[in-house]
């Protein structure tokens, strides 16, 4: 590899602030924050998400408001009886 055109690959402890669960890995990722992990001092990242919170790693179901959802396209959309109705396409023999 040629020397300083690589970014420093080092360890980085990975805070999931929904969880407050911290990981140690390994990062190229550049951060001002500095954390004390295991009696050492290491870059921190803050996220959102990680295995330990997302729904899809921890098995919980995630309720999506489908009700909203229905609401809101009628009120863009109209209702069925609201709709305009088509011309039905004619046979031609």
């Amino acid at each position: 590899m040629k020397k300083g055109i690589h970014p420093d690959y080092r360890e980085v402890v990975f805070h999931d602030l929904s969880s407050d669960y911290k990981f140690l890995t390994r990062s190229t990722v550049q951060t001002k924050d500095s954390i004390e992990f295991e009696g050492k001092t290491y870059p921190l990242v803050k996220i959102e998400v990680s295995s330990q919170s997302h729904p899809f790693y921890t098995g919980k179901n995630v309720l999506l408001d489908t009700a909203g959802r229905v609401d809101k396209f009628r009120k863009r959309y109209g209702t069925k009886e609201n709709a305009t109705p088509t011309s039905q396409p004619t046979s031609q023999s």
